[in-house]
């Protein structure tokens, strides 16, 4: 965006006080004019019909017309506009959703000033933006879904020979001439040995072998 021209600015909030809490956080923000405001996604669909800004700052629970269905409205009939997701939820399947539906932003209601006009600028930009907050709630989940799914992971052929191969002592060495491959993919091997079995030391894996009938005792 040419820096001469001013960002233009909708809110939606059904909260009034949020909408002011946030013009009086950038007043003094003279890159931003605020052309709209509406405290329904409703009234947001009857304001994009008369006036077009370039980012719309969004809550997501709203009663009627959420911001998830708002957002989803202004990306089919308005795809240049880009949206700001402002809530208190912190939450990783609503992130989620908001990421699918291509918001381009997502901060949380305790934001403060700075972190909101880095976010609006960035995305005025062509960029996103993400807090990090709503990143580490992210990176949360995915460690979660991977603990909960590593059972599932299933081990190659190759890899259930290593293993045989480690609980038999020998070395990354040994195991690249038997196999016949280079020690630097054994150690890949190994890598995901652990990752997929959660173990990180040989006698866990031995433990691990035992226990799931891949060596006999």
């Amino acid at each position: 965006m040419n820096a001469e021209e001013k960002i233009k600015l909708m809110i939606v909030d059904d909260h009034q006080m949020i909408i002011d809490g946030i013009k009086s956080l950038l007043r003094k923000e003279k890159q931003f004019e605020f052309i709209a405001e509406a405290t329904s996604g409703e009234q947001g669909v009857e304001m994009l019909k008369v006036t077009v800004p370039d980012i719309v700052i969004a809550d997501i629970s709203m009663p009627g017309m959420d911001g998830k269905e708002l957002i989803k409205y202004i990306k089919e009939q308005f795809p240049e506009i880009r949206i700001l997701v402002l809530s208190m939820h912190n939450d990783a399947e609503i992130i989620g959703d908001v990421m699918l539906l291509e918001a381009e932003g997502y901060i949380l209601k305790n934001t403060g000033r700075e972190e909101l006009v880095k976010a609006l600028q960035k995305i005025a930009d062509g960029g996103t933006f993400y807090s990090e907050e709503v990143f580490q709630t992210l990176i949360k989940k995915q460690k979660e879904f991977i603990r909960e799914n590593r059972a599932q992971l299933v081990l190659s052929d190759r890899e259930i020979e290593i293993i045989r191969l480690i609980t038999l002592e020998y070395s990354n060495e040994e195991i690249a001439e038997q196999l016949f491959i280079s020690k630097r993919t054994v150690e890949t091997h190994r890598k995901n040995i652990n990752f997929k079995t959660n173990v990180k030391t040989v006698i866990g894996l031995v433990k691990y072998a035992i226990r799931n009938e891949l060596v006999t005792v």
